[in-house]
Parts: structure tokens; sequence; C-alpha cells
């Protein structure tokens, strides 16, 4: 349990960084090729940074609350479906 929640801060501090520094990792790591091409002309890269966070910060969420096992199962259940005993 105790686990869950410091890796669930941690996903959710690299987010909220993601989110709020977008300027400063664009300029130390480059812009994104694929981004600035289909997302936009200039602003294509911040927008998958934040973005990128927004979707950290969602599953620090779900790693603090328990919740991010039952999510993937709904969210990827019918890809990978379980035995069930019969």
């Amino acid at each position: 349990m105790l686990a869950n929640i410091f890796w669930g801060l941690v996903v959710l501090a690299i987010g909220f960084l993601l989110s709020w520094k977008t300027e400063w990792f664009v300029s130390n790591f480059g812009r994104m090729a694929w981004a600035e091409k289909y997302l936009g002309t200039e602003g294509g890269t911040r927008l998958a940074t934040k973005f990128i966070g927004f979707l950290a910060i969602f599953i620090g969420l779900l790693l603090i609350t328990g919740l991010f096992d039952n999510f993937m199962n709904w969210a990827l259940g019918f890809i990978f479906p379980q035995a069930r005993n019969q």
C-alpha cells in the first residue's frame, strides 16, 4: 500500500513538472517532429508535453487511490480476458 502511494506521488510529481515547466523541457530536450507535424505548427511539442504530463497525473492519482489495476482491467480487459473458473 505504501509503495503504491510512493510511486503514485512520484508519477504525479513528474506529470506536474511536465505540465508546469513545459518550456524548460522543450528548450532542453528539443522538439518532437511528430508532434510539430500533426498537433500544430509551432505549439505541437508543447501540447504533446502537456498531454503526457496530464496523463502522468491521471496515472499517479490512480496509483495513489489503488484503482490502477481496476482501470487497466476495464480499459484493456477485452484484449486480455481473464480465465474464469467454471
